[in-house]
């Protein structure tokens, strides 16, 4: 079994290591766009275009399904890449977590980028799923940049920006770009009020990757001793996991149990 993952950088560890959990079996190969850096101030049509060439420079490995992790992508891009690999290939988009977090109630808070912070595709989501729910939505400017870069310094700043925009009584965080899952733990941290219970952070990555599992009737079996292989691509050339990737647990984990079989 291979599964393929997008995104426009190490966004998309968490997922793949959400698959590698589930499938330690599984064939991974990450497909990203370091050249194309960053999406975000791109058109919707740029990033559609760079969003098809990234999914297909992971289709030309014949993957069985290929997840979208990325959360740009999956609202500029999903159709177009859908268009153009299925049903060939099954496309698994990301929507951020706001469903599974109005459930338990609020106040909630949304971190995400600032070109998806009120916008009508997360104010949809709003209205669909957290009605009648205390929800802030919070822009995190710089902290996906700094994420991609492993750099410490502006991580923290913009972690500590968003954390003064959210307010002191939320119960849950949903993290609305794949890159935030990367430093999830600083992120509760930041928000975190002495004396109150834990805040719940929901990110998208284990949805993600169990749906990628049925679209290919395939159960989880987190086999222990199985051992898959890992391809990474950037920006269309196939090399090693970048350096910065290696400065978070899932792309340490990634390389380690690859390099092991």
């Amino acid at each position: 079994m291979k599964i393929a993952l997008m995104d426009s950088g190490i966004g998309l560890l968490a997922a793949a290591t959400a698959v590698r959990t589930l499938r330690p079996d599984a064939d991974l190969v990450l497909s990203s766009d370091p050249d194309g850096l960053p999406w975000g101030p791109r058109t919707p049509q740029d990033i559609t275009e760079r969003a098809l060439a990234v999914c297909e420079a992971a289709a030309a490995h014949g993957p069985d399904a290929l997840i979208i992790a990325c959360n740009t992508a999956s609202v500029h891009a999903l159709p177009a890449v859908r268009a153009r690999l299925e049903p060939s290939i099954p496309v698994i988009g990301t929507v951020p977590a706001i469903k599974p977090a109005a459930s338990a109630g609020g106040p909630l808070a949304i971190w995400a980028t600032p070109a998806t912070t009120g916008s009508p595709y997360q104010r949809t989501l709003i209205r669909d799923f957290a009605a009648g729910v205390e929800v802030t939505e919070v822009p995190c400017p710089g902290l996906a940049d700094a994420v991609q870069w492993a750099d410490e310094d502006g991580i923290d700043r913009a972690i500590a920006a968003a954390a003064a925009l959210t307010p002191r009584d939320v119960r849950a965080v949903v993290l609305g770009c794949t890159h935030y899952e990367l430093v999830g733990e600083r992120i509760r941290a930041a928000v975190q009020q002495p004396g109150a219970a834990p805040v719940v952070l929901h990110g998208s990555a284990g949805a993600v990757a169990a749906q990628a599992l049925r679209r290919i009737g395939e159960r989880p079996q987190p086999v222990p001793d199985a051992r898959g292989t890992l391809t990474v691509i950037l920006s269309g050339r196939e090399e090693s996991l970048p350096q910065a990737a290696l400065t978070y647990a899932e792309g340490r984990s990634l390389q380690a149990v690859s390099h092991a079989g």
